[in-house]
C-alpha cells in the first residue's frame, strides 16, 4: 500500500467518525484522568453528540497530553493545563 493510499484510508475512517457530528461538551481532563494516563498535564477533551470523546496527545503512543492549534487569531492554541 502506498503512502497516499494509507492516507486516503485514514481520511475515510476519520471522516466516518467526525463528519456531521456536533460538539456537545468541552472540558479539561480531571487530575485523576491525567494520572491514569501517566500524564503530568491535562488535555482538553471534546465530546461529540454520539458520545465519542476526542483527547489530544503529544504523539501516537499517548506519552503526554497534547495542545490543539487553531486558525483563530484570538485563540491560536488550546493549551494543556
Amino acid at each position: 500500500m502506498t503512502d497516499k493510499e494509507r492516507e486516503l484510508n485514514w481520511i475515510k475512517s476519520i471522516s466516518k467518525l467526525l463528519v456531521g457530528k456536533k460538539i456537545v461538551k468541552v472540558q479539561y481532563m480531571t487530575d485523576n484522568e491525567a494520572e491514569e494516563q501517566g500524564w503530568d498535564s491535562k488535555a482538553i477533551q471534546i465530546q461529540l453528540d454520539d458520545n465519542t470523546w476526542l483527547t489530544p496527545s503529544s504523539d501516537d503512543e499517548g506519552n503526554s497530553a497534547g495542545s490543539l492549534f487553531t486558525n483563530n487569531k484570538d485563540l491560536p492554541t488550546i493549551p494543556v493545563m
